[in-house]
């Protein structure tokens, strides 16, 4: 039970401050979004075994959403961002989301990806 609160309120925590963090770009995809899509990772990209079915569809839904380029770079950006308040992140985790969900991204984020060479 206090690991779900615990849980609970790092994604809260992590949500609020994407948004104040948010980049002004307008897009269809809002880091309100992307974070809500995301948070079923949290586990896994702290270190987890394997990403939840929960995450996997989450991740999948955000990359159906992001169907232009400057909406996959507004993800990445909202991405890199939330990154950043996420303690004790894993990198190599992170970087092999996509891939043990199933989704067949042209790229592998990390904390070094630019975003701006994202196309769709």
């Amino acid at each position: 039970m206090a690991s779900l609160k615990l849980t609970c309120v790092v994604a809260l925590a992590l949500l609020c401050m994407v948004v104040i963090t948010a980049p002004t770009a307008v897009t269809s995809t809002s880091c309100i979004k992307v974070s809500a899509y995301l948070t079923p990772c949290l586990s896994y990209l702290r270190g987890g075994s394997g990403p939840s079915k929960l995450c996997c569809y989450g991740a999948k839904k955000l990359n159906g959403t992001a169907g232009t380029t400057a909406d996959r770079q507004a993800t990445c950006k909202c991405l890199k961002s939330a990154a950043g308040f996420v303690s004790g992140l894993n990198d190599t985790n992170a970087g092999t989301l996509s891939a043990k969900c199933d989704l067949n991204l042209p790229y592998k984020f990390g904390p070094d990806t630019d975003c701006t060479s994202i196309t769709l």
